[in-house]
């Protein structure tokens, strides 16, 4: 790949009732901009991640990206979605107008506000990132979908709610560090293990503490082709950034497999020539706790039907094997759908410059991302590495 990121920002995710979803967009375009070192002139173009599904009245957004400056009128400017990947997307479409020399610099905004819409709604939101015709009727919304995989799971290979806490309580711990993350706080293994009153059941054997939180938020990544790049501030590349896309409805997969996600890790793996040991840590898409279990399968840490001994060992700490989710991931960060894929370059590149805080791994040279749409649908894992 050719493409490096050299400037990001990032907001609080959260229910951020006082801003909207034009000011979200508008406050990380500048900031990543100010944050790269360049102003609007020097943007050749706009990706704009936002999946919406109904979260936003207005449903033509590529635009409100040119309202953080006067300068970035007449730039091209689109919108991608795909699903809870949509984020990861735009991001692939800034590296690709790189890779293709349509373009020197890019300037990749995230965004979602999911909060503002009422609950039964924001479930038959999320639901559409499902195959409808066999799925749309799932009790719980997408929650559902999960609770479903997880119940499979579990009939497969046994109870698997001990791993499953211990993945909850990792990231919420990890998140207490991050200064960006919804919720900061410890909340403990034996919480997260246990039903109660505050953490009820939501669908199969899914607590509330296995799902990820609806937030609004946004990131922004600034793109340079290497060259650029490597006259500025700073520059993280691109090793691998691979996309691959799978079946929509569940029926037409083992959905315990994540197919999907494991080509994505061995295409990323094999065009940055490095082994999954190589890497430093891993952002992953835990929306659910069940689907970080699946992909350590997937990227290819445990055997099939062993992913809980990572959990229960340590093994994805911060101190362990290969830490996962050192930032807390969507389970404590929060998971604004259009800005999660953004957020985890931006968070990733951080890591990268040491640039971290309290979240930062300690030497971190190789960065690994997985962002998916769907229940494995849409795939797309980044490889990142400091080269300034």
């Amino acid at each position: 790949m050719t493409a490096c990121i050299v400037g990001w920002a990032h907001s609080n995710f959260g229910k951020l009732a006082d801003v909207t979803l034009e000011g979200l967009i508008v406050k990380v375009a500048r900031e990543a901009l100010e944050h790269a070192g360049i102003g609007p002139e020097d943007v050749d173009e706009i990706v704009l991640g936002h999946f919406n599904a109904g979260f936003s009245a207005q449903d033509f957004t590529a635009s409100l990206v040119l309202q953080a400056d006067d300068g970035l009128r007449f730039k091209p400017a689109t919108r991608v979605e795909n699903a809870c990947a949509t984020g990861s997307a735009a991001v692939r479409q800034g590296t690709r107008a790189i890779a293709a020399n349509a373009a020197r610099i890019v300037l990749v905004v995230g965004a979602e506000q999911m909060t503002t819409t009422p609950g039964p709604e924001i479930g038959k939101n999320l639901l559409k990132a499902s195959y409808l015709p066999e799925e749309g009727d799932i009790p719980g919304g997408f929650a559902g979908v999960f609770g479903k995989i997880a119940d499979a799971y579990f009939q497969k290979y046994g109870d698997q709610s001990d791993a499953l806490a211990r993945i909850a309580a990792k990231n919420h711990k990890n998140g207490v560090d991050n200064p960006y993350a919804q919720m900061r706080k410890d909340l403990g293994y034996e919480f997260c293990r246990h039903e109660s009153e505050r953490n009820p059941f939501v669908a199969g054997p899914l607590k509330r503490t296995d799902c990820s939180l609806v937030s609004d938020g946004a990131a922004a990544i600034v793109l340079a082709d290497t060259q650029t790049a490597l006259s500025m501030r700073r520059a993280v590349a691109f090793r691998a950034n691979e996309h691959v896309q799978d079946f929509l409805p569940m029926s037409k997969r083992d959905i315990l497999l994540f197919e999907g996600c494991e080509e994505a890790w061995t295409r990323a793996l094999k065009r940055a020539g490095v082994a999954l040991d190589d890497l430093s840590f891993v952002e992953t898409h835990d929306c659910f706790t069940i689907a970080e279990l699946i992909e350590y399968e997937a990227m290819g840490l445990a055997r099939r039907g062993e992913g809980a001994r990572i959990a229960l060992e340590g093994q994805a700490e911060k101190d362990g094997r290969l830490p996962v989710n050192p930032s807390g991931g969507l389970k404590a960060k929060g998971h604004p759908i259009g800005a999660t894929g953004v957020s985890m370059h931006a968070l990733t590149a951080m890591q990268l410059m040491n640039e971290a805080g309290g979240i930062q791994i300690p030497g971190a040279k190789l960065g690994g991302i997985f962002n998916m749409g769907g229940a494995a649908v849409a795939n797309y894992v980044s490889i990142l590495e400091r080269i300034k």
